[in-house]
């Protein structure tokens, strides 16, 4: 998602070479404030381009073997069951990965961005500044993933068992037949979703800053590029050819969130540079590592689906 700029920033990127620079970073620049300066503004981009060719390139962004399958709807009951199961184990795992990444937060602000995301994830409902459906249609609707905000803060938000994503999730599972017993917990984790929650403990949730932030920065690019798109996309085939009608609020609100996200990662990532001393090549293989742990688990997914066909 691009963010339109003001004649006089584009200008100004223009006449110092730094078109590409998100706008937040050229008011940054142009009004220079510490740390920022057109030659490391310059730097920055020549790093971006590091990025771009070396990590966004990965395949688990560029060619995910298993969503390109899921999207042609063809799926067996069994292969969505057990692609339930697997997200599921993921879903809930992730919450100790977050939970590891606000307690090492080195700062307030850093804690209270992963906190956003923990209390969202248990149901914590977004407190949207928009006067939208879900702040209009009733409390019903704070638990229904459909109307419920993907922006907003937590920030006087109300808590609803009902609105934990997990829950959201667990609401196809019963659809499909599947018990609470039967999904969510690490046991029913196949050695590849494993090995991926365990990378996310590792690495976005790890005690160094430089490790965390890489692979934050790692994960939210291979969340906004698209497998969200080709789930929903896959789901709603299958729904039409056997007429279930697997409930796909979960990705369809997932889907909506991260189309929102890939900005402000960009700008997260570009004030990372000019406020820190950043390794370059320290960042690119750390959050290499993370997409090598994503990679695993789609791989695993892939593999399975194989087994039950």
């Amino acid at each position: 998602m691009s963010v339109a700029i003001s004649p006089e920033l584009e200008t100004f990127a223009r006449e110092h070479e730094l078109v590409g620079l998100t706008m937040p970073s050229l008011r940054s620049v142009l009004e220079r404030r510490p740390g920022y300066s057109v030659r490391k503004a310059q730097d920055f981009l020549r790093f971006q381009q590091r990025i771009n060719q070396e990590l966004l390139q990965h395949r688990v962004i560029t060619a995910n073997r298993f969503t390109a399958w899921f999207r042609q709807g063809t799926q067996t009951n069994k292969q969505i069951e057990a692609f339930i199961i697997q997200f599921s184990v993921f879903s809930n795992l992730f919450l100790i990965a977050q939970l590891h990444k606000m307690i090492n937060a080195d700062t307030l602000d850093g804690m209270r961005a992963s906190k956003e995301i923990l209390a969202n994830e248990i149901g914590v409902v977004f407190k949207s500044s928009r006067v939208g459906r879900e702040r209009s249609a009733g409390n019903d609707t704070a638990v229904d993933p459909q109307l419920v905000s993907t922006e907003g803060t937590i920030e006087g938000g109300t808590f609803r068992f009902r609105a934990a994503h997990f829950e959201w999730l667990l609401q196809i599972a019963e659809k499909l037949g599947l018990k609470f017993s039967a999904v969510g917990k690490r046991r029913h984790g196949t050695k590849a979703t494993l090995f991926f929650c365990d990378e996310l403990q590792r690495l976005y949730g790890s005690e160094d800053y430089l490790i965390s932030q890489s692979a934050s920065y790692a994960v939210e690019n291979w969340a906004a590029a698209g497998f969200w798109d080709e789930l929903v996309e896959g789901f709603t085939k299958y729904n039409e050819r056997t007429g279930t009608a697997l409930p796909l609020a979960f990705f369809t609100w997932h889907a909506r969130l991260e189309a929102q996200h890939a900005q402000h990662t960009q700008e997260e990532l570009e004030e990372l540079y000019f406020t820190r001393k950043l390794d370059e090549d320290a960042f690119i293989h750390y959050s290499n590592e993370m997409l090598d742990g994503v990679a695993a688990f789609w791989d695993g997914l892939d593999e399975q689906r194989k087994e039950l066909q």
